[in-house]
């Protein structure tokens, strides 16, 4: 089967490419799709992220571990596309240059069968063009039911279930 993918920018203008790729890629090739179809270079540190419906970000499959004693992290090169993009699980996050942090939301589209003599991938669309920078991010704080600075918790000290002799 071959998947038709959506990749957008994360900006305030659209930004966008529209792939197509076999089901059974790994996700090295789908990363190389990607850096190709929006001009970068490639060879810079990249990672796809599970996400529920929201865009919440869950689970993190690299392009490399770096980690030095190896860890279990997923790779992009033993992980099938069709083992975490599907039509129950429709959305990822695609981040390229961690120093950058070129940021895209990539959207399952669509699922149909391959065309004989068709090469895959394949880029079937592109909407806008790509800055020379990526867009600035905006880090917020969620608002939590603690809201309040914190000379209102040491106020509240009295009030924890601390033993004074805990150690």
């Amino acid at each position: 089967m071959i998947y038709k993918i959506r990749i957008i920018l994360d900006a305030e203008e659209d930004i966008f490419r529209d792939i197509e790729i076999e089901d059974q890629s790994n996700l090295e090739d789908f990363h190389n799709a990607i850096t190709q179809a929006f001009g970068f270079e490639g060879s810079e540190m990249a990672s796809f992220y599970t996400c529920d419906e929201e865009w919440n970000q869950d689970e993190e499959i690299a392009l490399f571990d770096m980690s030095e004693s190896g860890s279990d992290i997923r790779l992009m090169n033993e992980t099938a596309l069709d083992d975490v993009l599907t039509e129950n699980s429709p959305k990822m996050i695609y981040v390229y240059d961690f120093f950058s942090m070129w940021t895209f939301f990539v959207e399952l589209a669509d699922i149909v069968d391959k065309e004989d003599g068709k090469v895959y991938p394949n880029l079937l669309f592109t909407f806008g063009e790509l800055p020379d920078a990526p867009p600035e991010k905006k880090f917020e704080a969620k608002p939590s039911d603690d809201e309040g600075n914190f000379d209102d918790l040491l106020d509240r000290y009295d009030d924890m279930d601390f033993d004074e002799n805990w150690n």
